[in-house]
């Protein structure tokens, strides 16, 4: 019987010496590499840097006390002893911006990780175990992701009361019908791959397949969804800081410095909302960034684009 030759070409086939692993690129040769192919992902990821790095040296990078009021200098414009001026309690806008950079990236970060986890955790076992389990879970999901993220973090948070907790358990409820959808998709198609179809032949656990075969390979999507929520959920905690619902005083936040200053001293001391303001849309578009150049890396669909 005449067989065909298969069709492989050499420069599919990586050739090895014998008794030589193959070398896996180094962190700083995949950052490199990252860099050169997405310098706008990078640029986002340069900002995001460096409001980590502001966030965590706020207290030596600070000039003032964020919380310290000055009668005397009250609505001081920007000068050499207050770099972006003060508010009217006479509080220095550039130390409170820094320091606002922690509550920012705490709540955050808090948020998308727990509201991607868990999320995470319901779209892998309602995409593994299909069914009545993966139907319920899913409706459920429709009706929270009915709902605006804006609208249900305030109703959320509304109903907690303003803390930080708090307003962290508000914003994470609306990105877990987000996180399931996107772990669901990705779990329908990795369960019918034949390692997995292998290891049930094999007798292996549902639960073990679940979290040591399937959940590894989700990586991918998991790391661009939380990146991607990143961006919301600072500006979701800066809308409800606006609207009072958000941190409490005396603890800085960029949403509350907005509020306090936009009716009232907008156009009298503009800087009032501009610094704020131009903080806020610095972290938004530095993750939205960064975001967009990791969904198109770690996707293999769009690792062409």
């Amino acid at each position: 019987m005449a067989t065909e030759p298969v069709g492989v070409t050499v420069a599919e086939v990586e050739l090895v010496a014998p008794g030589m692993a193959l070398r896996r690129p180094g962190l700083v040769t995949i950052v490199w590499r990252f860099c050169r192919k997405k310098p706008l992902g990078a640029a986002g990821g340069l900002l995001m840097l460096l409001i980590v790095v502001a966030a965590i040296f706020a207290g030596v990078l600070a000039t003032h006390d964020p919380i310290a009021t000055n009668a005397t200098s009250t609505l001081a414009r920007p000068s050499s002893q207050f770099w972006l001026g003060t508010d009217h309690l006479g509080r220095d806008i550039y130390s409170r911006i820094l320091h606002g950079a922690r509550v920012s990236l705490i709540i955050g970060l808090g948020s998308t990780l727990l509201g991607s986890v868990l999320g995470g955790i319901i779209g892998l076992l309602s995409g593994y175990l299909g069914g009545k389990t993966d139907l319920i879970s899913q409706r459920v999901m429709d009706i929270f992701q009915g709902l605006p993220l804006l609208v249900l973090a305030l109703v959320m948070a509304a109903a907690l009361g303003p803390s930080v907790p708090n307003v962290i358990i508000a914003i994470s409820i609306p990105i877990i019908p987000r996180a399931a959808r996107v772990i669901r998709s990705s779990v329908l198609t990795i369960r019918e791959m034949q390692y997995v179809e292998a290891a049930r032949g094999l007798g292996v656990s549902h639960l073990r397949i679940a979290f040591r075969h399937i959940l590894p390979n989700t990586m991918g999507p998991f790391i661009v969804l939380c990146t991607a929520q990143l961006g919301s959920a600072i500006l979701v905690e800066a809308a409800l800081s606006f609207l009072g619902l958000g941190v409490p005083e005396p603890y800085p936040s960029w949403g509350r410095m907005l509020s306090v200053s936009a009716a009232e001293y907008a156009q009298k001391a503009p800087h009032l909302v501009l610094f704020p303001g131009f903080a806020i849309s610095l972290a938004v578009f530095g993750s939205n960034l960064l975001g967009d150049a990791l969904r198109d890396t770690l996707d293999p669909r769009l690792r062409g684009a």
